[in-house]
């Protein structure tokens, strides 16, 4: 590994670290970046996963010393997750990749505009403790969540935001903190499934990982001091970014100008 890819690998995991603790979508950083070193896709897709594990061991232990993480919600939320990411993970190499990303994007818009035109329902919680069971709904829905969260990782984490806020009634900043929580909860089984498969580059996800763990660092204070206002707005930008990448519309319009 030449000795320039080692600050570049950092930097992005910083990026994707503080991206993540606030939004999501920090993996479209990141694995444009493993593939940049030399890894091949699918290679980079399980690397990327030692970065996601050091980064919210970092962002759930910052949000559970101010005592914003829910735990309780996070666990039972967790679990249907991570049964979800283990088929995400299995069935990864078989998918089509470019039409998966075509609709995710499409989603992604949709739920652009659900940010924008009913911004109360993301700022104002209706809970702050996840209460009784999930209901069969929650647990398809985190379910859902989990095998794309398995099969490519990035954009997982608006969807888990949009999960918690609009399926269960958490503010952004609360939802925030359980979201890493159950990514924390089924990082390890995904990635256990990509190690037995030779598609984990060790040495690459270490370097990565230490930019993740102090991004989620930074952006888990920034959570915590400036509110869920401003957790929106950014999360506002990321969902469009990522939607312009999914959709495939930064290429389109790069390939007109040249």
């Amino acid at each position: 590994m030449p000795w320039y890819t080692i600050p570049a690998l950092i930097a992005a995991g910083f990026a994707a670290g503080f991206i993540n603790t606030l939004a999501g979508s920090g993996s479209l950083i990141t694995l444009p970046a493993l593939i940049w070193i030399g890894l091949p896709a699918t290679v980079a897709n399980g690397t990327n996963r030692i970065g996601i594990l050091m980064q919210n061991i970092v962002g759930v232990g910052s949000f559970m010393r101010h005592r914003i993480l829910d735990v309780r919600g996070a666990l039972l939320l967790g679990i249907p997750a991570t049964i979800g990411s283990v088929i995400g993970a299995q069935i990864a190499v078989n998918l089509d990749e470019v039409v998966m990303r075509r609709v995710i994007g499409a989603i992604m818009i949709a739920m652009l505009a659900v940010i924008v035109i009913r911004p109360q329902r993301w700022l104002q919680g209706r809970q702050t403790e996840f209460a009784g069971r999930p209901t069969w709904i929650q647990l398809l829905i985190f379910f859902a969540i989990g095998i794309y969260g398995g099969f490519i990782q990035a954009g997982v984490g608006i969807f888990l935001l949009a999960g918690l806020v609009l399926a269960v009634g958490y503010d952004l900043v609360r939802a925030n903190a359980v979201k890493l929580g159950i990514v924390l909860f089924y990082i390890p089984f995904a990635l256990m499934v990509f190690i037995k498969n030779h598609q984990v580059d060790l040495l690459a996800g270490l370097i990565l990982g230490v930019g993740n763990m102090v991004g989620a660092w930074v952006g888990a204070r920034t959570a915590i001091q400036q509110g869920a206002v401003w957790v929106r707005r950014l999360l506002i930008a990321v969902v469009l970014v990522s939607a312009i990448d999914l959709l495939g519309i930064g290429a389109l319009v790069a390939r007109l100008f040249q």
